[in-house]
């Protein structure tokens, strides 16, 4: 039996990677730096001050990682204050699955857009448990994270089912030595060894019902 269910926000309850890519892909183009081939996929699951350093040292941004943080973070911002891009079904997801177990969620997104989003969801009363990898010492793929939800749940990391969508995601949640159902998005399928150290793969988070995690369980 899983003692509690820790969720991703971005990928998972809200489709904000395109959204992230976007802006900051602008951002980095404006600010003189050059977007990589593989720069997408090496900033899911970075902390905050984790991509703002990337994009202002490997990529050349001309602005410091402080100032790449707080601007990235206000057109972030902004943009969830036009729309936050919920993914069809999540939040009923969410909601089923709070009535059976306590719901934590660790996020590499800022602590003001992790509320932004859920205030806008109406799911912020859902979790009992919510964290920034902005306040661990380590992002994804470290399980720092995973492990302070679980603690803050009161439960045994290893009697956690973790839901991702990225390999740096599922790495952490892993690491923690949680259970991990992954649900790939389309645009950033994930590495081999991710998908190997999951569970079980969805095709949408729709999928995920009680009866999926009593299984895993």
């Amino acid at each position: 039996m899983a003692d509690a269910v820790v969720f991703d926000l971005d990928g998972v309850i809200v489709d904000s990677e395109p959204v992230w890519e976007e802006v900051r892909r602008a951002y980095v183009a404006a600010h003189g730096g050059t977007w990589q081939p593989d720069t997408q996929r090496r900033l899911m699951g970075m902390s905050t001050g984790e991509w703002a350093r990337y994009l202002s040292g490997e990529l050349g941004v001309d602005r410091s990682p402080e100032q790449v943080a707080a601007e990235v973070i206000e057109e972030m911002t902004r943009r969830y204050a036009q729309r936050v891009p919920l993914i069809d079904g999540a939040d009923q997801v969410v909601r089923r699955l709070a009535e059976r177990w306590p719901l934590g969620l660790a996020s590499s997104s800022p602590t003001r857009l992790i509320a932004a989003a859920l205030a806008a969801t109406d799911l912020t009363g859902a979790f009992g448990a919510t964290l920034s990898t902005e306040e661990t010492e380590r992002g994804k793929p470290a399980p720092d994270v995973y492990l302070a939800v679980a603690e803050r749940l009161g439960v045994d990391p290893a009697r956690c089912v973790a839901v991702e969508d990225s390999s740096n995601g599922v790495r952490s949640a892993a690491a923690a030595r949680m259970t991990v159902v992954a649900v790939p998005h389309g645009a950033y399928p994930l590495d081999p060894d991710a998908e190997r150290l999951a569970t079980l793969l969805l095709g949408t988070v729709g999928e995920l019902t009680p009866q999926t995690v009593d299984r895993l369980g």
